[in-house]
């Protein structure tokens, strides 16, 4: 492609632009000044690490100064080389020619620029982005300090090649790309900022603060792009035919993506489903731990995390426990031996029902007899709760136990099955003894 030879030849020829005046003598004496100066740095930085232990001191500073001074005594070798690259200079420069001491100065001016970019970048926590701000920042700087920054804008944006219309360079892609680097980290963090705050406030349900938190990330984010597609020059006609292959790719091949896009912001917006929820879907039960672009967290009481598609939510039947309120009713059904008395029943069951702590007291516990079936007296035990995410089965089994309790108290009995046998002609029966068997009819 064109420029990239304009390029290297601008390389060699900034490399080989050093000043005339340091000889061949000097050269090595300098680096060897350098190699000297790096040992110092590590050995004086390892002395102080062992005897100096600063971090129980800024403890109770600010997390940016902490995070700043970590780094800097993570540097702290690099640093104490900086000093003594400086001593050397100015020894060098005091006892010969300036130009004697030109390879120094540039390694304390390159170890400089490595530190101040090191702690700035302390700021941006993810580390992906951080090594690669700290790369290209760097570089930058590098290219500046021996002079040859110039020399490589001008040869990257030579280096190009024409697209629809559009000349996409070394220097645009590598510029657009830092930018939305940047750019998007930047969005990024102001959104997370705005969900923390969107949370400080209790007038708001927990599903608007979703919905404002995904709208406000998703528009950062676009008016992002937005900016520094627009900074860089891109005519954003020149996007016309991408806009035309993405709008057939979600019409073939992405309108699940979307469907489930669409459903969340559905969800959100009509507040049928909430953070905090307990609901069933198909043959999941638990309750609503967030709510994402594409899917729906939903944690059962086995502590395993299912990951619903926001689309199944609404095509689907979904049961919400706690929609309009947070009160879950349940029913038991028992039965109970003819001969036992109906009315104690019924009180024994409504106290049994009542000393289970999660069981509420508005609305009382009832008891309804429902049949008389073949072998028993059928009831049915009815009582709410009010924390369904703590489990169903296990205030199920606190009644039952409770009933099981109360009814052994009060010689109430479980019926068995009873069955009357009708014999319509002798049955000879034959019993056998020790000295033989003997017929009886």
């Amino acid at each position: 492609m064109e420029g990239f030879d304009e390029l290297l030849d601008t390389l060699t020829s900034g490399l080989n632009a050093l000043p005339a005046s340091v000889t061949s003598v000097w050269i090595p004496i300098q680096l060897a000044m350098i190699a000297l100066a790096a040992l110092l740095g590590w050995a004086l930085a390892a002395y102080v690490r062992r005897y100096v232990n600063v971090l129980p001191y800024i403890a109770n500073w600010p997390a940016i100064l902490r995070r700043a001074l970590r780094v800097a005594i993570a540097n702290l070798g690099i640093i104490l080389c900086i000093g003594v690259l400086i001593l050397m200079g100015l020894a060098i420069k005091a006892a010969t020619a300036p130009s004697r001491a030109y390879l120094i100065g540039v390694a304390a001016s390159l170890a400089t620029a490595w530190v101040v970019i090191a702690i700035a970048a302390s700021l941006i926590r993810n580390a992906f982005v951080n090594r690669m701000v700290s790369v290209v920042a760097w570089s930058i700087a590098a290219l500046s300090i021996v002079g040859l920054l110039d020399e490589v804008i001008a040869g990257l944006d030579r280096a190009g090649i024409v697209i629809g219309g559009l000349r996409v360079t070394a220097l645009l892609a590598l510029k657009t790309a830092a930018l939305l680097l940047i750019s998007l980290w930047g969005a990024v963090a102001i959104s997370n900022f705005l969900d923390t705050r969107l949370k400080t406030y209790r007038d708001l349900t927990p599903s608007i603060q979703v919905l404002l938190g995904k709208l406000a990330r998703a528009a950062l984010v676009t008016f992002a792009v937005l900016i520094v597609l627009g900074s860089v020059g891109i005519d954003f006609s020149a996007l016309a035919i991408f806009s035309g292959a993405v709008g057939v790719g979600v019409g073939f091949g992405l309108q699940k993506i979307v469907s489930n896009l669409v459903s969340g912001i559905i969800l959100l917006a009509d507040k049928s489903i909430k953070p905090g929820d307990v609901i069933t879907v198909g043959n999941s039960f638990g309750w609503v731990d967030s709510m994402g672009a594409r899917y729906t967290s939903v944690v059962s009481r086995d502590g395993r995390e299912y990951l619903i598609p926001n689309e199944d939510f609404i095509t689907q039947r979904v049961v919400n426990w706690t929609f309009s309120n947070d009160r879950v009713r349940n029913d038991i059904k028992f039965g109970v031996s003819y001969g036992s008395d109906p009315h104690r029943v019924r009180a024994a069951a409504i106290a049994a029902a009542a000393s289970v702590p999660r069981v509420l007291r508005d609305p009382a516990p009832t008891c309804h007899l429902t049949e008389f079936a073949e072998s028993s007296l059928d009831f049915t035990l009815r009582f709410w709760i009010r924390d369904p995410n703590d489990g169903l089965g296990t205030v199920r089994s606190a009644v039952m136990f409770a009933l099981w309790d109360a009814f052994k108290r009060d010689s109430i009995a479980f019926p068995f099955p009873q069955r009357d046998m009708n014999l319509k002609e002798p049955v000879r029966v034959v019993v056998e003894r020790g000295d033989g068997p003997s017929a009886a009819v």
